[in-house]
């Protein structure tokens, strides 16, 4: 018999699976686990019960038509056709309809537990510790093999090459799992040199993930004194471990970009503040050489010498005028005197000497003016030009003229 080529041993099953009368209409109940909608419009999810799991697609046209709000834990009843991928060599349900049949189990214990500790204040932001800007050795707890790790150590690698990674191997998924990841913690937590805590893997279903819903190690990172990143699973997942983590990341290399600083956008801030430092101090420098200059013209014309000098200036100004004034006063005084004593010169009885004239005064020396102030026999002193005569009347007469002038 010929062999097969794999194309078309895949076009002989999706042959099969159209011909079949129960998969051509089927109706199928689980719960809904990974749901995605893609920017298509194409829904895709994994229907799944207690033991096992289909992948199904709803299409466009499909999808539009379905009023449901689809999150995954949600119970519904898938009707469609089940038929073979080609191309990926996989059978699934191509679903036409949706039922909800209510939330699952898994679903239920996560929002029960979920609203219990958020209760407790175990998700209060007042508990959040600060993430470190340039931590110096981040330990990251999650699966050695899965492409977590490797987004994790290339993001740090490139952003930030100096910060130092130390790697917990850990599950991230089963029952082990949360046991596992509570060691890594603590082990990272009870080392001096860990900085900060990466803790994640990447997407999967809700019961994939569901070991970050554990409430051992939920207690067990809000007690940690290292701060702590959660990375699980895509943007749209959400786990216990989310919400009692210091920083939530919606992925791991997201982590890996809140972890650590870019090392280019540190050097372009360091240049950028060293210039602006550098132009802060020529504008700095050239404000104290103008305040210099300023005190130095204030301490030049505040300077005790300089005022000396300009009090001693002053001085012989005030000196110059006083001795002005003095002699204006001393001129004025000399003019009024002159004017005085001509004045007296013409007022002076012994000018009148020099004309021939006398004066008679009595013995007392008081000033005779009339005859009748003269008796006989009194002794009289007559001032003359060049001398003075002493006398003693004999006679006088009232009557008698002198020239005819009486």
């Amino acid at each position: 018999m010929k062999p097969l080529k794999v194309s078309e041993i895949n076009h002989y099953i999706k042959r099969m699976f159209n011909s079949d009368m129960i998969l051509s209409n089927v109706q199928i109940e689980g719960e809904i686990s990974n749901f995605k909608r893609h920017y298509s419009g194409h829904l895709y999810f994994v229907l799944k019960d207690e033991k096992s799991r289909i992948r199904c697609i709803m299409f466009k046209n499909d999808a539009e038509k379905c009023n449901m709000n689809i999150v995954d834990g949600q119970k519904v009843i898938a009707n469609g056709y089940v038929s073979v991928y080609e191309k990926g060599g996989e059978y699934q349900l191509y679903v036409k309809n949706l039922i909800d049949k209510g939330i699952g189990e898994l679903y239920k214990t996560f929002e029960e537990l979920k609203n219990r500790l958020e209760s407790q204040g175990i998700f209060d932001l007042e508990f959040k510790k600060t993430i470190p800007f340039i931590p110096n050795k981040i330990g990251v707890v999650t699966s050695a093999t899965g492409a977590a790790i490797r987004d994790i150590i290339t993001v740090i690698r490139r952003r930030y090459p100096s910060c130092n990674i130390l790697i917990y191997p850990s599950l991230v998924q089963g029952n082990n799992a949360p046991k596992n990841i509570i060691d890594g913690l603590l082990y990272l937590d009870n080392r001096e040199d860990i900085d900060l805590i990466i803790m994640g893997r990447g997407g999967g279903s809700l019961e994939e993930l569901f070991a970050f819903n554990d409430e051992k190690l939920a207690r067990t990172i809000f007690q940690l004194n290292t701060p702590i990143i959660s990375a699980v699973g895509h943007e749209t997942d959400f786990t216990i471990a989310d919400f009692v983590s210091d920083l939530r990341a919606p992925t791991p290399s997201a982590a890996a970009e809140m972890a650590v600083p870019n090392i280019k956008n540190l050097s372009d801030e360091l240049v950028n503040r060293y210039k602006r430092l550098e132009n802060f101090y020529e504008q700095l420098l050239k404000f104290k050489i103008k305040e210099l200059k300023f005190f130095s013209n204030s301490l030049k014309y505040n300077n005790p010498i300089f005022k000396i000098k300009d009090k001693k200036q002053e001085l012989d100004m005030i000196f110059k005028d006083i001795c002005n004034t003095i002699n204006n006063r001393v001129n004025e005084n000399l003019n009024r005197l002159n004017k005085l004593e001509k004045k007296l010169q013409i007022l002076n009885p012994l000018a009148s000497l020099d004309r021939g004239h006398s004066i008679i005064l009595d013995k007392s020396g008081y000033m005779i003016k009339s005859i009748k102030d003269i008796s006989i026999d009194d002794q009289i002193n007559i001032i003359m030009k060049d001398g003075i005569l002493k006398v003693t009347v004999n006679e006088k007469n009232l009557e008698e003229s002198i020239d005819g002038y009486k």
